[in-house]
């Protein structure tokens, strides 16, 4: 399983440790240590899940989740919060904004990464699955390797990686920046055209034997996997 995840949390010790174990499961992290970054960001990455810390040094970790639940494009990434309020009043104000699990510190470290992943499975099947369908299209990440109307298409890496993430949301428009981000990271510099040749690549590589184009140019936006 390989997911993007955002954590939200001002104790960098915490968020080093969380980022270790996390990217040692093989996910993608980006973090945020106050709440106004965090909105920012977490709306152009558009991650998986969050990780979202109550107490924030500028609006509470409460306000972040009603932010984001408000919003169409975002309601639906699952966020787990964690706080060290323990108490049951507080756990259900938590539960009220929105957030889908709760973690009270101190917490197990394996626990937490066992809560992300059950999440992760239930909340976004496309993310947590080994083998994701769209259309006539499969991706197999196990093998890595991808399937056009049960026929082998032959991709490179990072065309591979760009199909891996365009499946997780069909119809969704990724930005150019969105996909460089996602799939190259951000300590990569890549000039943000290079994503057309790798569009081309892929589309060259799946629309085999006149099949019907599944990767949507939208002008002045981005790209989709839409049919």
């Amino acid at each position: 399983m390989r997911a993007n995840l955002f954590i939200v949390e001002d104790e960098m010790p915490i968020v080093t440790l969380l980022k270790y174990n996390l990217e040692k499961e093989g996910h993608k992290v980006d973090y945020a240590v106050n709440g106004e970054d965090a909105i920012r960001n977490i709306k152009e990455k558009n991650p998986d899940l969050i990780l979202l810390d109550w107490m924030l040094p500028d609006i509470s970790g409460v306000e972040v989740c009603k932010n984001l639940k408000r919003s169409n494009l975002h309601k639906n990434i699952p966020i787990i919060m964690l706080t060290a309020k323990g108490e049951e009043e507080d756990k259900l104000k938590g539960f009220e904004t929105g957030a889908d699990d709760y973690v009270t510190k101190p917490f197990s470290q394996k626990e937490l990464i066992a809560r992300v992943n059950a999440l992760l499975k239930r909340s976004k099947p496309s993310v947590a699955a080994d083998v994701v369908v769209f259309e006539d299209l499969k991706v197999d990440r196990v093998q890595r390797r991808v399937y056009r109307a049960d026929k082998q298409v032959i991709v490179g890496p990072t065309e591979f990686k760009l199909i891996d993430f365009l499946i997780k949301n069909p119809k969704r428009v990724y930005s150019r920046e969105q996909l460089l981000n996602s799939v190259w990271g951000d300590d990569i510099y890549v000039e943000s055209r290079t994503i057309d040749v790798h569009i081309r690549r892929l589309r060259k590589a799946i629309n085999i034997d006149g099949k019907k184009d599944l990767i949507r140019t939208v002008r002045s936006a981005g790209y989709s996997l839409d049919a």
